[in-house]
């Protein structure tokens, strides 16, 4: 075969000439042609770039689209909400972000940031000579400027996409400051899956700001944009790592960091912050967000959830602490499990801070994904009966306005009070009746009867009044719908109005309304703090409630109220046991606690003290850790006085009174507190026990009786208390001032119904196969041995007590009682239907 001939060959004359040196105006052309070659597309490039508008979000009024971080309030993330487009994103605008990240981000990107006009036409020319060189792309030549407009404008990874790129780059450089760029930069550009800017992504994998980053670990992140999914740590650290030290091997051959800063920013292993679980306190966060709580600041300031929806609130800061939230989060857990074999399935629990109203811990639930026991609910906010949560408040007020103090004497009989669908009788937990009682142990052993009582002689009217102004605004219906019931709870209430009702109680009667945000854009406080309670008396029912002995009647010793320092507390359990209440107060901190169900199923026979009490136990014990507690402050003397009162009558006591103790009052009702009356001194036969008449001086002694008033004479004799006889011996002479010693009453001494009332309306359950009765009951002065009831005309014999179980009968009766030696008791009338 023959070789082929060189392109020369048979035309040596053209060839040689194209070898021979050119004109100087053929050189000039040629320049001129490469120039206009070299120079054409940049012209282009600029042309175009002159036409591309610069987009919106680079816009000095557009606002930043971020997502809210939540603070508890020592700072710690409690979770974040995202970015409208589902992204983590924090503004940090450039000088608050530190030197180390920029100089990391320069060395990873783009060196020459400072001096090319968006587009680096060297590092274009060395990715070109390495594609060519290694047949490969080797390096990539975009610059920040190019990396900002790919993520503010998206295009395909075409040549005639990446023009568009480098003409948006250079209109990007052309309207903002270098400065301007590197911060939008460093704000819009992915760290990560989901994190949007250097912020978001330096706090979700180092709990911490940008500026404090240590250079491995600002390296660490500058690497990131390159691959936010390939250099993903959690995924694993390797290939971050590596990524990493190449950026610091540029920052060192860039000048951008000393050999030693290189060398023990090498050395840091990639140490990721602990991953939370992004859901703290999310009862909380959903109330604050939807409303539901205003976070204690003025009517006129705008709400965190309406500055959120528009854009204000990057960051909101909370007032609880999340170490206290966490381990309540664990007791209310606890305490459902260790109840589900009682049907109780959902505990709440909320702590304020007394001094401010802070809200310190909020548990809505249990657990807010437990689907079975309703966990989305929230019992802080929900409404639910408070049972004897209430009775504070009612002797508070009755101390106000009707004179009480902690020594008054309340009836604990048998006790019904008239209702619109006919006659109400409160019965004690216990079953039983403890007659006369003082308010303190009414209150403390929290017996039912005296506390109705008490609403009774206040009225439903001036109760509720007092609730609303503590707050307990959910009780908005007449008088009326409650009636004296009101005492007992049987009303709906917000846990976390009742909690904050507690803590006006431990704030001596000042009211503060709720805070649950403690700073997020402008968030003014609430400055007003009205009186609502009396400051003395306030003081006087802390006492009661922080009274261990005084509540060992009904609760006995080491109940789940009695903790290693000073609480003052209280239970409650509504009606079929449905739900729990316990709510109580240091000097500092008040807890309540709710336990249930949220389907308002009842549980299985769990009260206050055995329910909610432990789980309030343990949280109280939590809270004294966060503020460690300390004796409620001494009674102020210009206000309080503790005197001595007889035990049974809470009187001043005298020479015939066998049992005394000293009471906290206010000095005003300690100086008008009269002698006592319930004891007295009668001098009997001491063959018979039966009142001395003429008797010789040898068969006489003088023993000391309790008296009672017509309510609750009935009581005595039925309980065997020391009542007086009224029967002279007939071993004597007759009583002086009496008839004969006939044994009856004081002539004239009136006889009356004392059960039922007048005008009371019963009605007939037809669902109840058992029989239906009623109580009727006499009042019947001393010395009457026989009476008898007259029923629609009909006589019924009693003795003592002057009870009758009558079974009911429909249609109107009228009833009266008669008794020997008495007149007639007045007629009264009822109805059953």
């Amino acid at each position: 075969m023959r070789a082929p001939s060189p392109p020369w060959a048979g035309r040596p004359g053209r060839w040689l000439a194209r070898l021979r040196p050119r004109s100087p105006r053929s050189l000039r052309r040629a320049a001129r042609l490469a120039l206009a070659v070299a120079v054409a597309p940049w012209l282009l490039l600029a042309f175009i770039a002159a036409l591309t508008p610069l987009p919106p979000e680079l816009r000095a009024t557009e606002e930043h689209a971020v997502s809210t971080v939540l603070y508890d309030r020592h700072g710690t993330v409690l979770r974040e909400l995202r970015a409208g487009d589902g992204a983590r994103a924090r503004w940090l605008p450039l000088a608050e972000a530190g030197d180390r990240i920029q100089r990391a981000l320069l060395a990873a990107e783009d060196r020459r940031f400072a001096f090319h006009p968006g587009v680096d036409p060297v590092a274009i020319a060395r990715a070109l000579g390495q594609l060519a060189a290694e047949r490969r792309v080797v390096s990539g030549a975009s610059t920040i400027t190019q990396q900002l407009a790919r993520t503010l404008v998206p295009r395909p990874r075409t040549v005639r996409g990446k023009l568009g790129e480098m003409a948006l780059a250079l209109r990007i450089e052309a309207s903002l400051s270098k400065r301007e760029i590197l911060e939008q930069y460093l704000n819009r550009v992915a760290f990560g899956p989901g994190l949007r800017g250097v912020e978001a992504a330096s706090r979700f994998y180092f709990d911490k700001p940008t500026a404090d980053l240590s250079l491995a670990e600002a390296a660490a992140l500058a690497s990131m944009p390159r691959g936010p999914a390939l250099y993903d740590p959690r995924r694993g650290t390797g290939p971050l790592e590596r990524r990493r030290n190449r950026v610091l091997d540029r920052m060192l051959a860039a000048g951008l960091a000393g050999e030693a800063e290189v060398a023990r920013a090498r050395a840091e292993p990639i140490a990721l912050a602990p991953k939370g679980s992004g859901l703290g306190a999310p009862h909380l966060v959903r109330a604050v967000l939807g409303g539901a709580l205003d976070g204690g600041a003025d009517p006129g300031a705008e709400r965190p959830g309406a500055a959120l929806s528009r854009g204000r609130a990057s960051a909101i800061t909370l007032t609880i602490d999340r170490g206290l939230q966490r381990e309540i989060e664990v007791l209310a857990q606890q305490t459902v499990r260790g109840l589900s074999d009682r049907d109780v399935g959902a505990a709440a629990v909320v702590v304020l801070e007394n001094a401010t109203g802070e809200i310190l811990a909020y548990v809505g639930s249990h657990d807010i994904d437990d689907a079975a026991g309703l966990g989305h609910n929230d019992g802080v906010l929900a409404l639910r009966q408070p049972g004897s949560a209430l009775k504070p408040f009612v002797y508070e007020l009755a101390m106000e306005r009707l004179g009480f103090t902690a020594a008054t004497v309340l009836p604990d009989v048998e006790l019904s009070f008239p209702t619109p669908d006919g006659s109400y009788a409160p019965r004690n937990y216990d079953g039983r009746f403890h007659g006369p009682v003082r308010l303190r142990d009414a209150l403390a052993s929290s017996y039912n009867v005296p506390a109705v009582w008490t609403a009774a002689a206040l009225g439903p009217e001036r109760v509720l009044e007092r609730l609303r102004e503590l707050g307990l605004r959910s009780l908005d219906g007449a008088p009326s719908r409650y009636g004296v019931a009101i005492a007992l709870g049987d009303g709906e209430v917000r846990l976390l109005d009742l909690a904050n009702a507690y803590a006006t109680l431990a704030r001596g009667g000042l009211y503060l309304p709720v805070r649950a945000v403690r700073a997020w854009a402008d968030a003014p406080r609430a400055s007003s703090t009205p009186r609502v309670l009396d400051a003395a008396r306030a003081r006087v029912i802390v006492d009661i409630l922080a009274d261990d002995k005084a509540r060992l009647a009904s609760f006995g010793e080491g109940s789940a109220l009695d903790l290693p320092f000073p609480v003052a507390a209280k239970t409650g359990t509504s009606k079929g046991f449905r739900d729990n209440i316990a709510v109580g107060f240091t000097p500092d901190v008040t807890v309540a606690v709710w336990v249930g169900n949220f389907d308002g199923s009842p549980m299985g026979g769990v009260s206050g003290i055995t329910g909610a009490g432990p789980l309030f136990r343990d949280a109280m014990l939590a809270a004294a850790r966060v503020r460690p507690p300390r004796p409620f402050d001494p009674p102020d003397p210009d206000q309080l006085a503790e005197v001595e009162v007889c035990s049974l009558s809470g009187m001043r006591p005298t020479a015939a009174c066998p049992h005394r103790r000293r009471e906290l009052l206010p000095r005003g009702d300690a100086a008008a507190i009269a002698p006592c009356d319930m004891h007295e001194a009668v001098r009997v036969d001491r063959r018979n026990g039966l009142r001395a008449g003429a008797c010789p001086d040898a068969a006489v002694e003088e023993r000391v009786f309790e008296r009672y008033d017509a309510e609750l004479t009935a009581w005595a004799r039925a309980a065997g208390r020391p009542v007086a006889p009224d029967e002279a011996s007939p071993l004597c002479g007759a009583l002086p001032g009496r008839d004969g010693g006939s044994g009856a009453g004081a002539p004239g001494a009136p006889v009356r119904v004392a059960y039922p009332p007048d005008g009371a309306r019963f009605v007939l359950d037809p669902s109840v196969n058992s029989l239906q009765a009623i109580r009727l009951r006499a009042d019947i002065p001393p010395g009457v041995r026989r009476a008898r009831f007259v029923l629609d005309g009909r006589p019924i014999d009693v003795g003592p007590p002057f009870a009758l179980d009558w079974p009911l009968a429909a249609g109107v009766h009228r009833l009266r009682v008669e008794a020997d030696g008495a007149p007639a008791g007045e007629e009264i009338s009822f109805s059953v239907e």
